[in-house]
């Protein structure tokens, strides 16, 4: 297996088992609900700073961010690194989930609303939302994995064969037509090739991985591990793995850097090999690179989203106290964003290490294929590349156990618990650990219907905003009623959700939806062949140009809605279409959630009294104390109402103090320093 040595198997095998190891020691305080799901609320800062890294640093932020700015340039690392406007809001964002004192954010809505059901629907919804994410996390872990351990020549198959030749013609076609036109057979084939490539039936090599039964046996060992130690140590398991495994995540991010650039021939030989505006950290929006407008709308539907996560409550609600769950929280996602920088230069290196012939035919590859090239054991030490493969398993391993541990709270606290309320202790956490299994096991199975990392980030950031609106208001405006979220929530999830992503449904379930993407209205392209209402548009058989085009990927309703008013998105770019999206499923839930509130029944006063006097109420250092300032409240809802920012409002934003504004100014001044760093970093480079 090209690439690998016994040294870096025994690597990766010694982590998975000592994962393991780590989990058996953590389920010695995991004998009650809190103590699975919340780790006794005893995880102070350094804790947090660790489940907070690990939470939000995931191989799959580090695969999806190179392999994007190897394709397109540094400006596509804004699909990661937009989160670098959103960290100073999580100086306000992290104390709401603590000082609201649930278990899962499905309580939100009991505390909120009284409302069950609607506890009901969210726990529901977010076990398919954590489907996807585990789905993805697996397809990085694959991704990687597959890229090292490559097939030689001499045993393909003649299909094999045949698809790596059709993937060489195709970039010798591409190179000829910018250069001239091409014959009209020339010209036939070329486009009979991008079809099968937008089909991804075309490979620059081929690995040990790839049959569908190597795919399965991995997808199965891998959750396996996953699983084994999250459902012995709960959320406690989870914050000692990632103690480790934001160690290993470092180093595999940092890695590929010098070596790759000696490889290249130093830093000044990144300005020879890259494209000038692959350096541009704001792109040209007509270049498919991510301009000022973009990154914008996809912020804000970022920031949206990230509030409906159902990890949430578990990671910050085990913080010891507030000021643990903003610090620790604050300063584990301020050191993702340095990683970030990271990983776009890795993707530049990438861009000259894989050009012309040797350019992948799938950019999702290239971490592995660096990797292989640089790390491999005929170039470098033996181990590196077992180093390299236990931090991506180790930062996909962090994500799905937070997600996991949330997941199984969800089921047992908001499903479970609702038809047995006198379930025992023992049997409840029993029960949260076989939901555990079901979960990841779903989610191996999910990872087989993606099929690239970018499509499943973005999918992430669409399922959660409907949600996601719904608690940032319920954090922040009291007139907001139940009725209104129900029906919101389910236009948005029908609007953003189902519509949009109807290829992926089966033709029998919804067969008028299923019918969108054979309309000849609809399956258009743009003067650049890319598809207006769809990721691509190919024809039904790629080996014969006349057969009929069919859309495939996401419908873009958000666009399709704008053509009805008037406007032409066949002459927007690819990068204005999406900026199109996301500004409307960004701003459409707010409006919805607003409108609807005004024309509904307002939620009984005595229960929003007491949700917002409980949300101005400090956490206390002792449980004592604690239990008697929340009692106090609940005797006196309104004696933290002189601390609101706008009195006599519906709206429950409260004065800084001292904590509050020091904070925040101090992330607004680390947010514009790493943002100066990258982009000097970028103009040096450039320079050369």
């Amino acid at each position: 297996m090209n690439g690998i040595h016994p040294i870096d198997i025994l690597i990766v095998l010694a982590y998975l088992v000592f994962v393991i190891v780590l989990g058996k020691k953590a389920s010695k305080g995991t004998k009650d609900q809190e103590g699975f799901f919340l780790a006794g609320r005893k995880m102070g800062k350094l804790y947090q700073f660790f489940m907070n890294f690990g939470n939000s640093t995931e191989p799959q932020g580090a695969v999806t961010t190179a392999s994007l700015v190897y394709a397109n340039g540094a400006s596509k690392s804004w699909l990661t690194f937009q989160t670098i406007f959103i960290s100073p809001f999580y100086w306000f964002v992290y104390v709401w989930f603590r000082r609201v004192r649930l278990t899962t954010v499905a309580d939100l809505f009991e505390d909120r609303f009284n409302s069950k059901w609607l506890a009901r629907i969210y726990s529901c919804y977010q076990i398919g939302v954590a489907v996807l994410l585990i789905a993805v996390g697996n397809l990085t872990a694959y991704s990687t994995t597959a890229s090292l351990v490559l097939k030689p020549e001499a045993n393909w198959t003649t299909q094999e064969k045949a698809s790596v030749d059709g993937y060489y013609t195709l970039v010798k076609l591409e190179k000829q037509a910018a250069s001239a036109p091409l014959s009209p057979a020339e010209k036939t084939q070329y486009d009979t090739l991008r079809d099968l490539r937008s089909t991804h039936q075309l490979h620059r090599y081929i690995s040990y991985l790839d049959p569908v039964w190597a795919q399965w046996a991995f997808y199965f060992v891998f959750t396996a591990v996953v699983g084994a130690y999250m459902v012995m140590g709960g959320m406690k398991g989870a914050a000692m793995n990632n103690a480790l495994q934001g160690l290993l995540v470092v180093a595999f991010s940092v890695v590929l850097v010098p070596v790759g650039l000696h490889a290249i021939g130093g830093w000044h030989a990144l300005a020879l090999k890259v494209s000038p505006d692959k350096f541009q950290l704001v792109g040209a929006s007509a270049n498919g690179q991510y301009g000022f407008w973009y990154i914008v709308a996809f912020t804000w539907a970022s920031l949206v989203q990230i509030l409906g996560l159902s990890a949430n409550m578990g990671i910050l609600g085990s913080a010891t106290n507030e000021y643990a769950a903003r610090f620790g929280g604050v300063s584990g996602t301020y050191a993702k964003r340095f990683l970030i920088i990271l990983w776009a230069f890795t993707g530049l290196i990438g861009a000259a290490l894989f050009a012309g012939q040797d350019a992948l035919s799938e950019p999702d590859m290239l971490w592995g294929a660096m990797s292989n090239r640089l790390l491999g054991a005929e170039q470098a030490v033996p181990g590196l590349i077992g180093l390299m493969l236990a931090g991506v398993l180790a930062g996909t391993m962090g994500i799905l156990a937070a997600k996991s541990v949330a997941i199984s709270s969800l089921f047992v606290r908001n499903i479970y618990r609702h038809i047995w309320p006198d379930v025992p202790e023992a049997q409840a956490v029993r029960t949260a650990r076989w939901a555990i299994v079901a979960v990841l096991a779903l989610g191996l199975g999910a990872a087989r219907l993606l099929t690239n990392l970018e499509q499943g980030v973005k999918l992430i950031i669409d399922v959660n905003i409907p949600f996601g609106a719904a608690i940032m208001l319920i954090y922040t405006w009291r007139r907001l009623t139940p009725v209104a979220v129900w029906i919101a929530v389910a236009l948005c999830v029908g609007l953003n959700i189902i519509v949009p992503n109807c290829n992926m449904i089966a033709s029998a379930t919804f067969p008028l939806v299923s019918q969108l993407d054979h309309s000849a209205a609809l399956t258009i392209k743009d003067a650049d062949g890319h598809g207006v209402f769809f990721d691509a548009v190919v024809h039904t058989d790629p080996n014969d140009q006349t057969s009929p085009l069919v859309g495939t990927g996401r419908f873009n309703l958000e666009c399709y809605m704008l053509s009805k008013v008037g406007l032409h998105p066949a002459e927007f770019s690819t990068t204005g279409r999406d900026t199109a999206r996301y500004f409307f499923d960004g701003i459409f839930p707010f409006v919805a959630l607003i409108l609807l509130s005004y024309v509904t029944r307002p939620s009984d006063k005595k229960l929003v009294d007491l949700f917002y006097g409980k949300m101005k109420t400090p956490v206390q250092p002792t449980p004592e104390l604690e239990a008697a300032t929340v009692e106090e409240t609940r005797r006196n809802p309104g004696r933290f109402d002189h601390l609101k920012l706008l009195p006599g409002t519906n709206w429950e934003f409260l004065k800084w103090d001292k904590v509050d504004t020091i904070g925040f100014i101090s992330c607004l001044a680390v947010s514009g320093g790493i943002i100066g760093l990258f982009v000097l970093l970028l103009k040096l480079a450039a320079a050369g």
